[in-house]
């Protein structure tokens, strides 16, 4: 199995800022981790598969979403580096993918398998404090997600998501962008063209 301290390193520095961990029990973390090397526009999970990987991203730049059965593209999440990304129902009930996970850049993944995720919980008992604090974490995120489509315009979203994440554009394509706001790629463009021209009219739609 391929190993590489650095990238175990960056897994242990992300899980000690929320638990504490001996040496014994990093070495044994990361001794079920796998490595998986992705290309720009590679498949991690696709819709009708079975997840069975909690994905802890290292470099690089991945994409989640659904597409209907009209062949619309909707994107669900993203992930960058130090995010984790999956398919939570299906990684969890075992049963068929309902999205799809791309990477839209070269990738770097750490990789644990569902039975090595329980064996763990078993051997080092505060892991599960770990995935809580993230499963928290990913919860309140999409409360406030789905707040801001209730009370934010199009445009207040917009800006809002750039401001969080201020090189997203540079990451993900304007339609990835306008389908994760939930707003049209033109609607989007008027609103990008409105922030360079704030003397222009303001946009009217909700």
């Amino acid at each position: 199995m391929e190993k590489d301290p650095a990238l175990h390193s960056m897994i242990l520095g992300h899980v000690q800022r929320r638990i504490a961990l001996t040496p014994a029990e990093q070495d044994h973390f990361v001794s079920l981790l796998k490595i998986r090397r992705l290309l720009p526009r590679q498949y991690l999970v696709q819709q009708g598969d079975i997840c069975r990987y909690e994905n802890y991203v290292c470099k690089g730049f991945l994409r989640s979403f659904y597409v209907d059965e009209k062949g619309n593209d909707h994107t669900l999440h993203f992930a960058m580096e130090d995010w984790w990304i999956t398919d939570s129902t299906s990684y969890h009930l075992q049963v068929p993918a309902t999205r799809n996970i791309v990477a839209l850049e070269s990738s770097v993944l750490l990789q644990i398998e569902k039975d090595d995720l329980e064996q763990l919980y078993r051997d080092i008992p505060v892991f599960e404090r770990f995935w809580r604090i993230l499963e928290q974490k990913s919860g309140i995120a999409q409360d406030q997600r789905i707040l801001n489509a209730i009370s934010m315009t199009g445009a207040e979203r917009y800006e809002a998501l750039i401001a969080r994440y201020p090189t997203l554009e540079q990451r993900m394509p304007q339609r990835h962008i306008a389908s994760y706001l939930g707003i049209t790629p033109v609607f989007l463009s008027q609103i990008r063209k409105q922030a360079t021209r704030p003397d222009a009219p303001g946009i009217k739609q909700v």
